[in-house]
């Protein structure tokens, strides 16, 4: 059974909540495990409230015309999902679904907002939750208009590397279990450019590919590259 009080904790969210009112609100959170590829909602559902991520990793896409899938965000351990549509009643905006097995608690939004009138710092952590979700859906208009497959592909590398890499010197190793297609749909193209974005990023000497190990030759080369 999960610890709803210790997944609560470890949420910007709920994390500085005194002892009583996070016991209570865990007391009403709704535990429920996703297998991998199991959708939690659809874009356009009516939202009744938001998710704490406990274990797992969590994606929102959206689906283009064509039918490519185009991934906005992906959450993990300690992360709330659908914060937008808990407050302001409108249908969720994205598709969700799990990348891996995963567990989420649900929060209904009565509560929600119960907690934002008794505990303002609640408010403020919800604003800073939310303008961060700003920033990063705006970086990622901003990538896929401004910036080509190459350079998306090494921001997104650079992104993986500080997440979970490992130093030395100016490298930066760091293992990718991603498929091309998963990486595809995170940076806006198909497998076939990225096989070749990944190829050209290669033999600019900026990156090496062992299997699943990627290392990163040059992190301020590949900075410069991605335009960051």
């Amino acid at each position: 059974m999960t610890d709803a009080i210790a997944a609560l904790r470890r949420t910007a969210l709920f994390g500085n909540l005194e002892d009583a009112p996070l016991e209570a609100l865990a007391s009403r959170a709704v535990e429920r495990r996703l297998a991998r590829g199991e959708l939690l909602f659809s874009a356009g559902e009516e939202a009744r409230g938001l998710y704490v991520v406990v274990s797992g990793s969590l994606k929102a896409y959206r689906m283009s015309i064509d039918g490519r899938e185009q991934i906005i965000h992906v959450e993990r351990e300690g992360a709330t999902i659908a914060e937008v549509p808990a407050f302001d009643d409108g249908p969720t905006p994205a598709n969700v679904s799990a990348e891996t097995d995963s567990v989420v608690l649900f929060i209904d939004k009565r509560d929600v907002r119960r907690l934002c009138l008794d505990h303002p710092g609640i408010a403020i952590a919800a604003l800073k939750v939310l303008a961060s979700r700003l920033r990063r859906c705006s970086d990622l208009v901003a990538t896929l208009s401004l910036q080509d497959v190459s350079q998306r592909l090494a921001r997104f590398l650079l992104s993986e590397a500080t997440a979970r890499g490992v130093r030395s010197g100016a490298r930066i190793s760091f293992y990718l279990p991603l498929t091309k297609e998963q990486i595809a749909m995170r940076i806006g193209s198909v497998r076939e450019v990225v096989s070749r974005a990944f190829s050209k990023l290669q033999n600019e000497g900026l990156m090496a590919v062992d299997g699943h190990k990627v290392t990163i030759l040059d992190e301020t080369q590949m900075k410069d590259y991605a335009g960051q």
